[in-house]
């Protein structure tokens, strides 16, 4: 009976410890990417508010987290969060691939790697204004 009880706790460490380690690392990347986007990096931690801040930065309404409760329709709106994601921090369709299918890696490439927040969607920089809330207001 002891063997069972050691080997469940080898089993539970073999286990547990790494999946502390991934969602320490995921939290501190989030953390990051909040900060370069200009808000708490703190957010990234509180569950519902950490995704109405995701959703300000991606330049997306607070509506869309009701979006993101319905099975099935979610998918379609976390690809969507990612494409803007990425685009927010200047980076193009395959980056955002990379964000849906290898999101771990690109997660911490995002968060450390030199890219700038560019505003919401990264759209309206295209225009040639510093600042993402005055998209008409170009640089001389």
């Amino acid at each position: 009976m002891e063997d069972s009880g050691s080997a469940l706790a080898a089993l539970f460490a073999i286990i547990f410890i790494p999946l502390m380690i991934y969602v320490v690392i995921v939290i501190i990347a989030h953390w990051k990417i909040y900060t370069k986007a200009g808000k708490p990096g703190w957010a990234s931690i509180v569950p519902i508010y950490g995704t109405i801040v995701l959703l300000e930065i991606v330049g997306k309404p607070i509506w869309w987290f009701l979006l993101l409760l319905i099975p099935g329709v979610n998918f379609i709106f976390i690809i969507w969060i990612a494409n803007l994601l990425s685009k927010s921090f200047g980076k193009g369709t395959g980056f955002t691939l990379g964000l849906i299918f290898l999101t771990p890696i690109f997660i911490l490439i995002l968060a450390f790697d030199s890219s700038v927040y560019l505003g919401p969607g990264g759209l309206v920089n295209a225009y040639g204004a510093d600042d993402y809330q005055k998209p008409f207001d170009t640089v001389a």
